[in-house]
């Protein structure tokens, strides 16, 4: 899945026990009719590609769902859920000054072909 919007807020990473658990937050306000503040989990690895970003930028960010049942200590069960980001991408439109996006390529073929020519496609 993924969600568009503009960068709200990136914490710093948080590490956790002794295994080294790194966690970062980013806050993402949704581009939609009524946004919507999100949260995202960037968890190990993916908490460093958070650092090419900054608040108030435009992103496109990869997400999977995550839940997750807990027993209470009166055996009542509770469901958390959260939303972990693998991979976040700029918007075109905000690319750095000096940088520049090839223009994209027309995939119409400069080769004529000629009615003569037998149609080699399995269909």
């Amino acid at each position: 899945m993924e969600v568009t919007g503009k960068i709200k807020k990136i914490s710093e990473t948080q590490t956790f026990g002794a295994s080294g658990f790194r966690k970062r937050e980013l806050v993402l306000t949704t581009d939609e009719q009524y946004p919507q503040m999100l949260a995202i989990e960037f968890v190990q690895d993916k908490c460093d590609a958070l650092n090419a970003f900054q608040v108030g930028q435009d992103v496109k960010i990869s997400i999977n769902l995550r839940g997750r049942e807990w027993i209470n200590p009166e055996g009542e069960a509770k469901y958390f859920n959260s939303i972990q980001g693998w991979r976040i991408e700029g918007s075109a439109a905000e690319a750095p000054a000096g940088v520049t996006t090839p223009p994209l390529q027309s995939f119409e073929s400069t080769d004529k072909v000629s009615d003569n020519e037998p149609d080699d496609l399995p269909f």
